[in-house]
């Protein structure tokens, strides 16, 4: 099965050695977001929802690159700092995520990459 390696200017550049998405037949893996502006590569300004937003901003983008939406994630897996913000997760996500839901994984980590509040990464099924 052929692999295909997907980019987008949309979404930031990868920060270290890995593709922003890989794509195997139907299935696209996309790496984790943090909360990086693509254009400056520095993590956004306006608390929480403002990360929040800006990673699922950055996950459809790279979803779209690969030729599909958000709605086409079967898995998404959340990593907070606090796990006090995990109803604000549910809350945004329910604006870019239409039923039915994919499967997800909610986990509290003690930092992630350049001080982010949160990261997210997905797998998604295209048609065929």
């Amino acid at each position: 099965m052929s692999r295909q390696i997907i980019h987008t200017d949309q979404a930031p550049a990868a920060i270290g050695t890995y593709s922003q998405a890989v794509k195997v037949g139907a299935t696209v893996y996309l790496s984790g977001q943090i909360p990086l502006d693509p254009a400056t590569m520095a993590l956004v300004e306006g608390g929480m929802e403002a990360q929040i937003r800006r990673v699922f901003d950055n996950l459809n983008a790279v979803a779209e690159a690969a030729g599909g939406s958000l709605n086409d994630v079967v898995k998404l897996n959340v990593f907070l700092t606090d796990l006090g913000f995990f109803p604000l997760v549910n809350e945004l996500m329910a604006g870019y995520f239409r039923q039915p839901f994919p499967a997800r994984a909610a986990i509290g980590v003690a930092s992630l990459p350049r001080g982010a509040g949160v990261e997210m990464d997905a797998v998604m099924v295209l048609e065929e």
